[in-house]
């Protein structure tokens, strides 16, 4: 496997293919950051990639791995990502 890209290659990438400044590119990216994080507890979704969604967790037992006891862990919310059907079929291939 290869590095991830940075965040700056990404912007530079975006700025290549679209004809705008690396500057310009970047302020999209973390605009579409920001929005995300606004939007998450409404869903929010990237078409062809996915979408972020807000998740209730109930309250449940757990175990103290090291001494198994029981102990009780409390309702909380949590963010997911949900990958698009799209994303992975180009992504792992076909079946």
């Amino acid at each position: 496997m290869g590095k991830p890209l940075t965040k700056s290659q990404i912007a530079d990438s975006i700025a290549k293919k679209a004809g705008l400044t690396k500057k310009a590119a970047a302020e999209i990216i973390n605009h579409i950051a920001q929005l995300s994080y606004k939007e998450a507890k409404n869903s929010f979704t990237i078409p062809g990639i996915g979408k972020l969604v807000l998740v209730k967790r109930k309250a449940r037992t757990g175990r103290n791995p090291q001494t198994g006891a029981a102990i009780k862990i409390p309702a909380k919310k949590v963010v997911k990502f949900r990958v698009a059907k799209a994303c992975k079929d180009a992504v792992l291939g076909t079946k």
